[in-house]
C-alpha cells in the first residue's frame, strides 16, 4: 500500500515538478498578486517592497554558498573520503542504504542544520557508488531524498532557530515574553517525544519506499565524483612560486590560525553557527588537502554545486519582502487566530506555519513575520507561549519537506532534479504531520 501510494507520488512528481527556479519565480508573482488583491498595497508599492528586499539575504547566500563549498572540500579529500567510503562498505543491503543514511541525517540535524545539509548529501553518493561496485541495487533518487529528508530533525535540535532566538538576551519579543529556557521547548518533554518518534520512524519508512526492481535508477557513473583524485601537481616544480602552490605549508599555517581562533571562540562560551561551521570546514578541507594547488582545484570542482544558490535565494528573499512589508502575512495569519481558542490555538498555529512556510522559507524570517500576532493571541488567549513558540517550529520544519529551497543543496550535490525527489518529500511530509499532530494533541 505504501509503495503503490509513492509511486503515484513520485509519477506525478516527475510530471508536474518544474525547477526550483521556475517555482521560485511562480510564487513571487502569486505573491505580488495577492499583495495587490488583499491588501493596501498598490502594484507598484509590491514590486518596489520585492526590488528593496531582494538582496536581503546576501549575508544567508554565502553563507550557505560557502557551507556547500567548503564541505564538499573536506569530504573530497582524500583521508576524508576514505573514512566516508569505510562507513557506506558497511552497508549491505538497498534497505539499511535507505534507512541508515536517514538515520545518520537525523543524527547530523540534531547538531546542527548546516551540517546535516552537506555531510548525507555527499555521502549518498560515495554510498552509491560503494554499492554499485558491490552489485547492491540501490535506487539513487530514493538514498538522496533519504539524507535529505532525515535531516528534518534539525529544526528541533540545537540549532534550532526560534528556540535559540527567543532564550537570546535582546530578541524583538523579550518585553513581551522574556527569555524562554531551552527547557521548555526543544528540551521540553513532548517535543522530545515527537523527535524520538522521528528518528525511529523515517528510517523505518524511507527503507520501504523502494521501487520494484524494473524501475530502480542507479547513479550513473558520471556523477561518482572524483574530486578526491590524486593532487595534479607539477612533475618538477621549478621556481619558488610552483613550490610554495604545491607545498602543504600554506594551506597547514592557515588552519592552524583557523584551529587557534575557533579553540579561542569556544573558550569564551561561543555558540555553533553557520560561521562556525563554515570555519570548522575551512579548517579541516586546508589541513586535509595535499597542497595549497590541490585546495585549489578540489574548490574548482566544487563550483558547480553552488551554482544554483546565485539567483534563487534572492528570490525568495523577495518573496519574504512581499509578504511582510504588504502586511499580506499580517493578514494570513490572523485569519488563523481569529478561529482560534486557547486549546486549539497551537493547532492553528502549526496549519499557518506549514503554509506560510512555502513562501517565507526561513526559521527566522518567519518567527519575524508570525511570531509577535501568535504571541498576542496566546496572551489574549491564555495559551501556554512556549507551545506557541515550538508549534510555529514544528509547522515551519512539516513543509521543509516540500520546499524546494532546502533541496537546492542536496540536489546540487547528487546532480539530481526536484522532481526525481518530491514524490517521497510529500511522503515524509504526511509522516511529519501526523507525528507533530499527534505530539500537539497529546501532550
Amino acid at each position: 500500500m505504501l509503495k503503490t501510494i509513492t509511486r503515484v507520488f513520485v509519477r506525478v512528481g516527475d510530471r508536474w515538478m518544474p525547477d526550483p527556479l521556475v517555482i521560485a519565480v511562480f510564487l513571487t508573482f502569486i505573491c505580488l498578486a495577492a499583495a495587490f488583491a488583499f491588501t493596501d498595497f498598490g502594484l507598484t508599492d509590491a514590486v518596489d517592497a520585492w526590488g528593496i528586499s531582494f538582496w536581503n539575504l546576501l549575508a544567508f547566500t554565502m553563507q550557505m554558498i560557502l557551507i556547500l563549498g567548503l564541505g564538499h572540500i573536506v569530504a573530497n579529500t582524500k583521508p576524508a573520503y576514505r573514512v566516508l567510503a569505510n562507513i557506506a562498505g558497511r552497508i549491505n543491503s538497498a534497505p539499511m542504504a535507505y534507512g541508515g543514511l536517514a538515520l545518520i541525517a537525523a543524527l547530523c540535524g540534531l547538531f546542527s542544520w548546516g551540517v546535516a545539509l552537506i555531510a548525507p548529501a555527499v555521502l549518498s553518493r560515495i554510498l552509491a557508488a560503494s554499492c554499485q561496485e558491490r552489485g547492491i541495487k540501490v535506487h539513487f533518487p530514493l538514498l538522496v531524498a533519504s539524507g535529505w529528508l532525515g535531516a528534518s530533525t534539525s529544526m528541533q535540535g540545537l540549532s534550532a532557530s526560534i528556540p535559540l532566538t527567543i532564550n537570546t538576551p535582546g530578541h524583538f519579543l523579550e518585553s513581551e515574553i522574556g527569555l524562554i529556557a531551552l527547557s521548555a521547548t526543544i528540551f521540553s518533554l513532548w517535543s522530545l517525544s515527537i523527535l524520538f518518534t522521528k528518528v525511529l520512524a523515517i528510517p523505518l519508512v524511507v527503507s520501504r519506499l523502494a521501487p520494484p526492481a524494473g524501475e530502480i535508477r542507479e547513479m550513473p557513473p558520471m556523477k561518482i565524483n572524483i574530486a578526491h583524485q590524486d593532487n595534479e601537481v607539477a612533475e618538477r616544480p621549478t621556481t619558488p612560486s610552483e613550490r610554495m602552490e604545491n607545498s602543504r605549508f600554506v594551506t597547514l599555517s592557515l588552519a592552524a590560525l583557523g584551529a587557534f581562533y575557533i579553540a579561542l571562540y569556544f573558550l569564551k562560551g561561543g555558540s555553533i553557527n553557520l560561521n562556525t561551521i563554515n570555519m570548522i570546514f575551512l579548517v579541516v578541507g586546508l589541513a586535509l588537502a595535499d597542497s595549497a594547488r590541490h585546495y585549489l582545484q578540489l574548490l574548482g570542482n566544487a563550483g558547480r554545486v553552488i551554482a544554483p544558490f546565485m539567483i534563487q535565494y534572492p528570490l525568495y528573499a523577495g518573496i519574504m519582502g512581499i509578504i511582510a512589508v504588504s502586511g499580506l502575512g499580517d493578514l494570513f495569519v490572523s485569519g488563523f487566530v481569529a478561529i482560534s481558542d486557547k486549546d486549539s490555538l497551537p493547532i492553528w498555529t502549526f496549519f499557518s506555519a506549514g503554509l506560510l512556510n512555502l513562501f517565507i522559507p526561513s526559521a527566522g524570517g518567519q518567527w519575524a513575520v508570525q511570531g509577535p500576532i501568535a504571541v498576542e493571541a496566546a496572551m489574549q488567549l491564555g495559551t501556554d507561549i512556549p507551545r506557541i513558540a515550538m508549534s510555529l517550529t514544528l509547522g515551519e520544519s512539516w513543509t521543509n519537506a516540500i520546499q524546494p529551497l532546502y533541496a537546492i543543496p542536496v540536489l546540487a550535490v547528487a546532480g539530481l532534479h526536484i522532481r526525481d525527489v518530491m514524490g517521497y518529500g510529500v511522503i515524509i511530509c504526511a509522516l511529519n504531520g501526523t507525528i507533530y499532530l499527534i505530539g500537539l494533541t497529546l501532550f
